[in-house]
């Protein structure tokens, strides 16, 4: 039987991979805590139900525009306007079935086999996967010893003939590091400068903590607004993954082109979830706030835990809901006779002996740290964080 290539090459998702198991395990009845898949555990608000059922009642099932229906992205519109003051029209907006489609889908208007986009390492794992299923190349640029911060310097070294984007999450998955505004500015010129498209993820842009402050970058210059696609959506802000709705803004002549490539590949957007995203967006700003501010607290308490166990490090992450510690220390030691060779084993070995399950950082690039998602309950990440110190101290060095 015959496989395509271009399959045989795809990675599972590392993150899934995880939660997977999870599952897998607790359905045998073991007591497993999760940290693997960025998934916050409320409910959708309010909003989300009444407009998706009051959609049903009128019979709103049918097709919409293969980009989403109009009122949805007037809404984005209206919301980019007012959070950022950034003008933009809906033959701008394309709505896809979450944000991941959005990425592949712009990457799809301006990848050719052989062309390079820039990423920053640690990166999110299907950023990787989807680049290379386009034939496309990517360009590493690490940030793992300036506590994930990129070097503005690095980037322009990365820089060639073969270039064609960068691009940037803010705040990041794996990492919660948010960029600061004069280094988006400094891209921004490198952007401008060398003919490059900015791709830029801010799925996690409401989820910020502390005195970090997220920066829109075409709202610090207007000019990038030619060059720049926008990677946004509903899941996390409004705990809506289940829902599937992300969009991206681009160019009109670019969004016009990745709207006509998904019209080939899923037509539009559930309509149902169309109107559930429109309700929320409408009407639960409230409840965005009120979930940022606790996931704010589930930071300080997972990092005030992580900071008394031995052998590891890690930067307070300022915004999503990951904390991406160091376990370096970690390598060669032994936990009851067996070596930790890396992370992998590291993350086998946790969830083996303690059930907990944390994603290794080889699959966002960075060998040698784990992410942990704390989009859990307090109580969750207390006995999580206990089992694995405990992990911690049994580890010996090895002869």
């Amino acid at each position: 039987m015959k496989f395509s290539q271009r399959i045989l090459g795809i990675k599972p998702s590392a993150t899934l991979a995880v939660d997977a198991k999870a599952k897998e395990l607790s359905a045998q009845g073991k007591n497993v805590i999760s940290f693997g898949a960025g998934e916050p555990d409320f409910n959708s608000p309010a909003a989300a139900f009444e407009y998706a059922k009051i959609a049903m009642d009128k019979g709103y099932t049918h097709y919409t525009a293969s980009s989403g229906m109009q009122e949805l992205r007037q809404q984005i519109c209206q919301y980019y306007k007012q959070r950022f003051g950034v003008e933009y029209k809906p033959n701008q907006v394309v709505v896809s079935n979450g944000a991941k489609p959005c990425i592949y889908e712009a990457l799809a208007a301006i990848v050719d086999p052989g062309d390079e986009v820039i990423l920053m390492a640690p990166t999110w794992v299907s950023y990787i996967e989807q680049i290379q299923l386009l034939d496309g190349q990517v360009k590493v640029v690490d940030t793992q010893d300036t506590d994930y911060v990129p070097v503005l310097d690095r980037i322009a070294q990365a820089i060639n003939s073969k270039t064609t984007a960068i691009l940037l999450n803010s705040p990041s998955n794996p990492t919660g590091v948010v960029l600061e505004e004069d280094l988006i500015k400094g891209i921004a010129e490198l952007v401008i400068k060398n003919d490059l498209w900015l791709i830029w993820d801010e799925i996690y842009e409401r989820l910020i903590y502390g005195q970090a402050r997220h920066i829109n970058p075409v709202q610090l210059i207007p000019e990038l607004a030619s060059r720049t696609i926008i990677i946004n959506g509903v899941s996390k802000a409004y705990a809506m993954t289940g829902w599937r709705i992300g969009y991206s803004i681009a160019p009109p002549e670019l969004a016009a082109k990745i709207g006509a490539f998904q019209s080939h590949l899923t037509s539009n957007p559930c309509s149902i979830a169309q109107w559930a995203a429109l309700g929320v967006m409408r009407e639960s700003e409230q409840d965005v706030i009120r979930m940022r501010d606790i996931f704010k607290d589930r930071r300080d308490l997972i990092c005030g835990l992580l900071s008394e166990m031995p052998f590891i490090s890690f930067p307070e992450p300022d915004g999503a809901f990951y904390v991406f510690p160091s376990i370096k220390e970690c390598i060669g030691k032994s936990f009851q006779g067996q070596i930790i060779t890396d992370d992998q084993v590291f993350c086998r070995l946790l969830l083996e002996s303690e059930a907990v399950a944390v994603v290794p950082g080889s699959a966002f690039l960075a060998p040698g740290h784990v992410r942990l998602s704390y989009a859990c309950s307090p109580d969750l990440i207390e006995e999580g964080m206990r089992r694995l110190k405990r992990f911690l101290e049994k580890l010996e060095t090895s002869n």
